[in-house]
């Protein structure tokens, strides 16, 4: 599957010039370097690309505009291609209830989502490698598809190689010292996730308006 491979920070960049509040909108792509001074959104608030000279930076955006840029800034946060993204609010909205809170669960019910939100992987990019890199086992058995939709009762373990690498040592002390959703309990002695339970609205710190991203598939 194709995946970007661009420069991430400037997807961050565009996000924050686009931001009717003014507010420093952070994708966290890059793990710790995002809440450091290196970070592209604190040295360069403005969007990417070229700027003309004389021209304001900021124009009115149209309210397909607004939900355009926050479906681009979700699909982004959470490292999906459009055609997935799209699948899954399709996958959302054939099931009763809320469609924008059943979308953003799926989501954050990802195995990839879910090792990055337990603090075992610095970013989501790099949980995904981890994954794909067959690490983690779900139930006893391996699993190696970062989109796969974990549920609750389902414990995700490290291989017993996997334990002993250095990367994972270094996360495991990141992680026994970080806060972890509700949703979600850490083994600190055995690095296992067990999803206790689905992540409700509130336990969601995604900082987006899924109404407006429903409204946009329901043009």
């Amino acid at each position: 599957m194709s995946r970007y491979t661009g420069p991430v920070c400037r997807l961050c960049r565009r996000e924050t010039a686009t931001s009717k509040t003014g507010e420093k909108i952070k994708l966290f792509l890059k793990g710790d370097r995002c809440l450091s001074k290196k970070c592209a959104v604190e040295r360069r608030g403005t969007a990417p690309g070229q700027k003309t000279p004389g021209k304001p930076s900021r124009q009115k955006v149209s309210e397909y505009g607004r939900q355009l840029r926050e479906k681009q800034k979700m699909r982004r946060y959470y490292g999906v291609l459009e055609t997935q993204f799209e699948n899954y609010f399709r996958e959302a909205a054939r099931v009763p209830g809320q469609t924008g809170k059943t979308f953003l669960q799926l989501l954050e019910r990802r195995l990839d989502n879910v090792v990055y939100r337990m603090n075992l992987a610095m970013s989501r990019a790099q949980a995904r490698q981890l994954v794909t890199h067959r690490h983690f086992r779900v139930n006893g058995r391996i699993c190696n598809i970062p989109s796969f939709q974990v549920k609750p009762g389902d414990v995700i373990t490290l291989g017993d190689r996997s334990k002993s690498s250095t990367v994972f040592q270094a996360n495991a002390d990141y992680a026994r010292n970080r806060p972890h959703p509700e949703w979600l309990a850490l083994d600190d002695a055995e690095l296992a996730i067990k999803v206790t339970g689905l992540p409700s609205r509130e336990q969601i710190d995604t900082p987006v308006d899924e109404q407006l991203i429903v409204e946009y598939y329901s043009r």
